[in-house]
């Protein structure tokens, strides 16, 4: 519902809906020099600057319950989203600090002592967190029913994770050893496979293996049914990308194979004949 365009000399520029971070005039001051990254949620945006401070404007629910400027102020490194109403700052020290909603997993007092050193990723689903230690474990926070507890497959996420993927509702991690652990709102489970990429859409996955053929799983209608495409993905993916109810697959020759709801993009039928070679990438 906005936009927010950080300039070369480094300052700010928004419009869009201004309730939801097209309007940042309360802050204009803060943003007019020394912005080094910017990023944004369903309805605010956070501004990394070069000393290393943050800055936040946006929803007035998100500020009207919370403070305008969040719990940290220097030896920022890094700042994401981590789900639709947080954010996290991964400070110099290896150390995440999180701020927002706390419905929204923008409350991590839960775990925070597991949070002081050692972060490498942190990955949301629409209402809870996860965060890969260096060490390969995992820590969880925010809503139980979406990911928030990971108490079914605790003993699987000690160690070994390499990286973390989540749609809406649920959290993936895959190992090194090439299994995928699965937690959230529509169950937990393993599987001992040879996954080496893992994407999600909105309420599905889609994972590649090692020979270059995808499986899917999760809501039919999100791209978790692959079966209509599913002779073009038995080999060569190399890539995919998922967005709210459908995929995309590249393939090693360039080609396109898409599938999930037609409307919405799982139906390539209309640029078909420009999607059969030389692709590669896809946003």
């Amino acid at each position: 519902m906005a936009f927010a365009a950080l300039k070369a000399n480094g300052s700010v520029v928004t419009w869009g809906k201004g309730g939801r971070g097209g309007d940042s005039s309360s802050v204009a001051a803060l943003l007019a020099e020394g912005v080094a990254q910017v990023c944004g949620n369903v309805g605010a945006f956070v501004a990394r600057l070069s000393n290393g401070s943050v800055v936040t404007w946006g929803d007035p629910y998100f500020r009207g319950r919370f403070a305008i400027a969040p719990p940290v102020d220097t030896y920022v490194v890094h700042i994401c989203p981590t789900s639709i109403h947080a954010f996290c700052a991964f400070k110099a020290n290896g150390s995440v600090v999180t701020w927002g909603s706390p419905h929204f997993g923008g409350d991590s007092s839960k775990v925070a002592q597991h949070l002081t050193e050692g972060v490498v990723q942190v990955c949301g689903t629409n209402t809870a967190c996860a965060a890969l230690m260096i060490d390969g474990s995992v820590v969880t926070w925010g809503d139980d029913a979406e990911g928030g507890d990971s108490s079914g497959v605790a003993s699987l996420l000690t160690e070994g994770v390499i990286e973390l993927f989540s749609n809406y509702r649920d959290f993936v991690a895959l190992k090194a050893d090439g299994s995928v652990v699965f937690w959230g709102d529509t169950g937990s489970w393993s599987h001992e496979g040879d996954i080496v990429s893992v994407c999600g859409s909105g309420g599905a996955f889609a994972a590649i293996r090692q020979n270059g053929c995808v499986v899917t799983w999760g809501d039919d209608d999100q791209g978790g049914d692959s079966s209509e495409v599913a002779a073009l993905l038995t080999e060569g993916v190399v890539h995919i990308c998922g967005i709210e109810q459908a995929f995309a697959a590249i393939k090693a020759d360039g080609s396109v194979v898409t599938w999930g709801q037609q409307v919405v993009g799982g139906d390539s039928s209309a640029v078909a004949h420009l999607l059969k070679e030389s692709v590669t990438a896809i946003f």
